[in-house]
């Protein structure tokens, strides 16, 4: 029979019954010696996910070319089988095969979800010796790799290096430089894109978004959405959802929810993603009331809208509606909980000052437990100065040997609080042993399209004394209605004049007041802070807020607070 209808045959196929039956056709008939049927039979099976029919007939093939080495390849990468990946490319090139630039690309996104920055450096070497450094999907590929595996310096270079950047290559490195948290250079990218005369596709545009999105730029997000509307983008599920994001993260609720209403269609996606902006700006009675017209709307949750709603509960301090969510996600909706739904429960019970419920809860669970649990019942204790928790909290924490250095810093913390500061030594020496760093505390603030950063004492800027200069005025303004600076935030065994002093120049406040002198007189101040807010900061920026008749919007690495007139949208339950 002519090889053409059973090629043709095998893509009308529905399911793995029908391929299995026209198998057996190629098989008694003789046609699966044709390698074009052959390699057809193999993608279908790969196709419809039968890896093992699939790696059955790829053993058995007597000859193979590229396209069968490329098909079984992409076939493991893409149903997460990166082992036998692997293995099939170790065999291609033991049998003296050349890889091409269809395998080559699949090895390297196996290397990138496995985060398998040796195997990657060991394949750039295999893409060197057959001559694909000059291919643009191959170093796409391993551009997208670097990235992924925090090493952007190196994608960077192999960038500069690629005599030709396309669209995707150019949307693959603004989407490495947000993940690798620079997402200015991102924004710079997709200027100079722009100006070289590149349209952006709906790839490219839900990328910088996303890009935007981790800057917490207003005006640029505001440049990328009149972009949009100029190019009468569509505004489809996944482009609204990361605008949602987007808009949530720069601080404007409002216009998040603007972007949600616009849009034409809506999936679970998005409506997580909305759910998730009220929880992240405290507002969680609006995400409760949300999700009571997603169910209305026929929509069923799934995992990430349950993780989103007790997240939203938590930093809402909606305790009871926390409990029962959590007790019903399984029963009623077939959500069977996992250690993120668990973790949000440690942290609305921990928040609450409920730590034995919230220690017993993690003591119940049929999963297992990981890092961020432990870290959150961790930051419970700091809260409410439960050290003899946070110890056995501790103990457990980094008995999992975590190379995470927050969490030490965490624990360094609750003893610093607590004037232990033997213990504050021991764990200071713990991470030089481990050759952990603590991350350093930054502020970011745009002013007229650019974003400026500031740290800790920072002299850098070119208006540094008149930013100390308002930042003074501000003192003794805020001294006069009362301000008594907590010196409890400084974390250091010095005498408090010199913790006055710590605390005088934290990031937040540098940037605050260069806000002031940057902007007009009523417009609001939005700040980024890469970690948590201190109280301090927190109790300054409310009073800021009043004497300057000046909404200042903090996002940090928690959640969103909004002060206005002395008030902050958490409560002080942060």
């Amino acid at each position: 029979m002519n090889p053409e209808f059973f090629i043709s045959t095998l893509f009308k196929c529905r399911n793995i019954f029908q391929i299995k039956q026209v198998h057996a056709q190629v098989t008694t008939t003789g046609i699966i010696h044709d390698l074009v049927v052959a390699n057809k039979l193999l993608y279908i099976c790969a196709k419809h996910k039968d890896l093992v029919s699939a790696h059955l007939l790829f053993n058995k093939m007597e000859e193979r070319d590229p396209v069968s080495w490329s098909v079984m390849i992409g076939g493991f990468v893409r149903n997460g089988d990166y082992d036998h990946c692997f293995q099939t490319f170790r065999e291609l090139i033991r049998g003296g095969s050349k890889p091409d630039n269809f395998s080559l690309p699949f090895v390297i996104k196996a290397c990138r979800d496995t985060m398998g920055l040796i195997m990657g450096t060991l394949i750039h070497s295999t893409v060197l010796k057959n001559g694909l450094h000059l291919d643009n999907f191959v170093c796409s590929t391993l551009v997208d790799m670097y990235a992924k595996c925090g090493m952007i310096d190196s994608a960077k270079k192999l960038f500069d290096r690629m005599p030709k950047k396309d669209l995707v290559t150019r949307t693959v490195m603004i989407a490495g430089y947000a993940e690798c948290g620079k997402p200015n250079e991102s924004w710079v990218l997709f200027d100079q894109m722009r100006k070289n005369g590149f349209v952006p596709d709906k790839v490219a545009m839900v990328t910088i978004v996303n890009a935007c999105a981790k800057l917490g730029a207003m005006n640029k997000s505001r440049l990328v959405h009149d972009y949009i509307c100029a190019k009468r983008y569509s505004l489809d599920v996944e482009l609204g959802t990361a605008m949602i994001d987007m808009y949530a993260k720069c601080g404007s609720i409002d216009s998040a929810r603007e972007i949600f209403d616009r849009m034409e269609q809506r999936n679970v996606i998005s409506w997580s993603a909305m759910i998730g902006a009220y929880g992240y700006h405290g507002q969680g009675r609006e995400a409760l009331d949300l999700f009571s017209m997603m169910l209305n709307s026929g929509v069923i949750p799934n995992r990430i809208t349950f993780i989103s709603l007790l997240y939203a509960c938590s930093h809402a301090g909606l305790v009871d509606d926390g409990l029962q969510l959590f007790s019903l996600m399984s029963v009623s909706y077939g959500v069977r909980p996992d250690v993120k739904h668990y973790t949000c429960m440690v942290d609305l019970l921990g928040r609450a000052g409920r730590l034995d419920e919230a220690l017993r809860l993690i003591e119940s669970m049929k999963v297992e437990k990981d890092e961020g649990i432990w870290c959150a019942f961790l930051g419970a204790c700091r809260i409410h100065k439960q050290v003899d928790l946070a110890d056995k909290a501790a103990k457990l924490l980094l008995s999992l040997q975590t190379q995470n250095p927050g969490h030490y810093i965490l624990l360094s913390n609750i003893y610093a609080n607590a004037g232990r500061w033997k213990d504050v030594a021991k764990i200071r020496n713990l991470m030089t042993k481990r050759r952990l760093k603590k991350i350093p505390g930054y502020t970011w603030i745009e002013v007229d399209n650019i974003i400026y950063q500031f740290g800790a004492g920072d002299n850098s800027h070119l208006r540094s004394k008149e930013i100390y200069e308002m930042l003074k005025s501000l003192t003794q303004k805020l001294e006069s209605a009362g301000y008594v600076p907590d010196t409890n935030s400084v974390l250091h065994d010095v005498d408090e004049e010199v913790k006055l002093g710590i605390l005088h120049a934290h990031s937040e406040k540098l940037a605050i007041a260069f806000g002031l002198i940057a902007t007009p007189d009523g417009t609001p101040i939005r700040i980024t802070k890469n970690l948590r807010v201190c109280g301090d900061c927190h109790t300054f920026c409310k009073l800021v807020s009043t004497i300057t008749q000046r909404d200042i919007i903090v996002r940090d690495a928690n959640r969103f607070h909004h002060f206005k007139e002395g008030i902050c949208s958490c409560g002080d339950y942060w």
